[in-house]
This record gives structure tokens, C-alpha cells and sequence, in this order.
């Protein structure tokens, strides 16, 4: 079995376990378990750097390994963007003047 064809398994598998692990998950803790997510895509974008590293000028493993690169990245920043939106609803808001 070839890199790219472990490669795309473990892209398909992680991609239907992941599909069935938040498919299970109740709408009230999908944003709490957002920085958990975060952490598994920084993992990913670790992955991904290892993975272009290894390529060794192979097309297609470079092609999958800057996609992965980069759906981690949209992940980990809209992670962080929905974090904060979230963490902001629940600051202080500040008065107006003498209050």
C-alpha cells in the first residue's frame, strides 16, 4: 500500500468517525467542546507540515497535505473567532458616562 493510499484511508476514516462523534453531540455543548476541537486541528496542522515535509516532491501527498493544511487552519480561526463572539455575550457591558 502506497503513502497517498494510507493517506486518503486515514482521511476517509477520521473523516466518518468525526461525522458520527458530533452527530451524537447535543446542540447545547457544541461550543464548549470548540476548544477541544481547536486542539485536534492544531494536531491536524502539525500533521499536515509532516506530511508536506515528507512528500518529497510527490504531487499528489503535497496536494493533500496543503488541503488538510488548510481546512485546519479555517478550523482552528473560525474556532477561535466563535470562542470569542461566545466569551463577549458574557462580559460586562460598559455603562455610559457617570454610571
Amino acid at each position: 500500500m502506497s503513502s497517498l493510499d494510507q493517506a486518503l484511508w486515514v482521511l476517509l476514516l477520521g473523516s466518518l468517525l468525526g461525522l458520527e462523534l458530533i452527530g451524537k453531540v447535543p446542540p447545547t455543548l457544541h461550543t464548549p467542546l470548540m476548544s477541544g476541537a481547536n486542539a485536534i486541528s492544531g494536531i491536524t496542522v502539525l500533521a499536515s507540515i509532516t506530511l508536506i515535509a515528507q512528500a518529497d516532491g510527490s504531487t499528489p501527498l503535497l496536494l493533500l497535505g496543503s488541503l488538510s493544511l488548510g481546512f485546519a487552519l479555517f478550523n482552528v480561526i473560525g474556532g477561535f473567532l466563535v470562542t470569542d463572539r461566545m466569551l463577549a455575550m458574557f462580559s460586562r457591558k460598559k455603562s455610559g458616562a457617570g454610571s
